[in-house]
């Protein structure tokens, strides 16, 4: 099955635009998982929430998201006020100038995704943009 796109947008340059996505650089179908496993008994493991005073597990429904404001102070933030003050995206991503590939940390280019293909039309532009890309370094 082919991997999902992390993201789709727009590349802008000046007045240019072409889509664009972002794929993950590796699969599930690439990596490991294990299961923790009892010794004694080779069955898998569960795992439980705990209240860390009292003891006693918590049930699924009473778990909330909460940001510590002080030292064991904590302040309940409900899904409601985080989907309240997630920033609309414009979906693209503006070129403002190209500058030489020595001038950029190699940190910043060791990401673990990778450009989607264009296709149509818009594979003239893309090219147009590569070659400009190239031509600076």
């Amino acid at each position: 099955m082919a991997p999902r796109a992390n993201w789709k947008g727009y590349l802008r340059l000046s007045l240019v635009s072409c889509p664009v996505a972002l794929y993950p650089a590796s699969s599930l179908n690439e990596k490991v998982s294990f299961n923790r496993i009892n010794r004694k008994t080779g069955n898998r493991l569960k795992q439980q929430n705990v209240d860390s005073e009292t003891g006693e597990v918590v049930a699924r429904e009473d778990m909330v998201r909460g940001y510590e404001v002080a030292k064991g102070q904590y302040m309940i933030v409900e899904d409601e006020e985080i989907d309240a003050v997630q920033i609309e995206s414009t979906r693209t991503i503006d070129i403002d100038q190209f500058v030489p590939k020595d001038e950029i940390d190699d940190r910043t280019l060791n990401l673990p995704q990778r450009g989607g293909q264009v296709l149509g039309p818009d594979l003239i532009i893309h090219g147009g943009l590569r070659r400009c890309v190239a031509h600076n370094g």
